[in-house]
């Protein structure tokens, strides 16, 4: 198998710091960030030869997406499996630049869930329209009205009554979250909060509340990944691409428990190819959709035993100066959640990998290497996992 570690890198990055933005076009934020990535980069639209793209809201969206940039790339992909579409693009644009079939490619993505009034997690299969009898397995969970937070919900009880999980363990994570916007200039909300807070606050759907709930925002934001020749003469610091795996999991028609989620399947897979074990890993960005989304994953990604998850992320232990520092932006519990948050784990891993914090509290002292683990779909359904590891010189 050809060895893909440091076949390319990260060399530029932008999130638009908007959370709300009804004066901005999906396709205005996107080109935003591109031409800031390039900027970051010290690249122009005329190097761009790779466009990956995913939206919740523009149909085919590298088509309007290079018209609008007036770019003319020769590779595309608008591969969109939801939250982990960044990371699947990740690896699809290694493979294309280690072929030599493009030197410089973009990863983009944006969404208006905030200002357009998206009910993401609660409103259910209704606000797609009335349900349908299509042969499809969304055809026999339709009728019944289920939503994104009752299936996680669904997850947090089922783990509750297995382990023991309590609801002050999940708040821990929320609390983490908040605690780590707080040194986040743009993040939605900065206030500190406590497992009280959490646990007192009102239940959406048993035993999940309010605050174990991702927000919704606008948002957007792009990232360069280069050759490692390119890289070399770029004006930032290469974080290097050093592992990547991707996969789809479902429920198998009934035969497959609903706990065995995604990263069970990537992220062995990942750190094997990155040649590092979770000893090595400084700190991890783990989407956040829901606190259970964050203890599961743990667990899932071999970084604890099942069961043991709730145990994992108490005490401190993933937050800034803890044993694992996770999402130090504020992940999408508090910091932003678009719809679909992938791309924004990229961007916070490379910037504490670029110890670009290192006047502040936010960053990870010495970070050297940096897990990363998108989510799309829905955890006790059809989901979709990619897993990355990026570390730099």
């Amino acid at each position: 198998m050809t060895d893909l570690r440091k076949a390319a890198a990260i060399v530029g990055i932008h999130e638009h710091p908007a959370r709300f933005a009804p004066d901005k076009s999906e396709l205005a934020i996107q080109a935003e960030s591109v031409l800031k990535a390039l900027e970051d980069a010290g690249l122009e639209k005329k190097d761009v030869d790779g466009l990956f793209s995913s939206s919740m809201g523009i149909r085919m969206p590298s088509l309007p997406l290079a018209d609008y940039l007036d770019i003319y790339p020769r590779y595309v992909d608008d591969t969109s499996v939801g939250g982990a579409s960044f990371e699947f693009h990740l690896g699809h644009a290694i493979n294309a630049i280690a072929t030599k079939r493009i030197n410089v490619a973009v990863i983009t993505y944006s969404t208006l869930a905030r200002s357009g009034g998206i009910s993401i997690g609660t409103g259910g299969a209704a606000r797609l329209g009335p349900p349908t009898l299509a042969p499809s397995p969304d055809s026999f969970e339709e009728l019944y009205g289920f939503t994104t937070v009752g299936l996680y919900a669904m997850l947090a009880q089922r783990h509750m009554h297995l382990y023991g999980t309590t609801s002050e363990q999940l708040a821990e994570i929320a609390v983490a979250m908040r605690k780590h916007a707080g040194h986040n200039p743009h993040a939605l909300y900065r206030d500190p909060i406590t497992i009280d807070t959490v646990t007192s606050s009102r239940v959406i759907s048993d035993p999940l509340h309010l605050l174990d709930c991702c927000v919704i925002t606008d948002g957007g934001g792009a990232l360069v990944l280069t050759s490692r020749e390119v890289a070399r003469n770029c004006r930032q610091i290469p974080v290097w691409v050093l592992g990547q795996a991707e996969a789809l999991a479902h429920q198998g028609a009934g035969k497959r428990d609903l706990m065995q989620i995604a990263p069970f399947q990537t992220g062995g897979p990942a750190l094997e190819m990155a040649g590092v074990t979770h000893k090595d890993i400084d700190m991890a960005m783990i989407y956040d959709s829901f606190t259970i989304t964050v203890l599961m994953t743990l667990e899932a990604l071999g970084f604890c035993k099942v069961g043991e998850g709730g145990d994992f992320v108490s005490n401190g232990r993933i937050q800034l100066g803890g044993e694992l520092p996770i999402n130090t932006d504020g992940g999408g519990l508090s910091s932003n959640h678009p719809g679909m948050r992938g791309i924004f784990l990229l961007l916070e891993a490379t910037r504490q990998l670029r110890h670009q914090f290192v006047s502040s509290p936010r960053q990870v002292p010495n970070c050297k290497l940096a897990l990363v683990h998108g989510t799309g779909g829905t955890l006790a359904s059809r989901h979709s996992g990619g897993t990355v590891i990026l570390g730099r010189d």
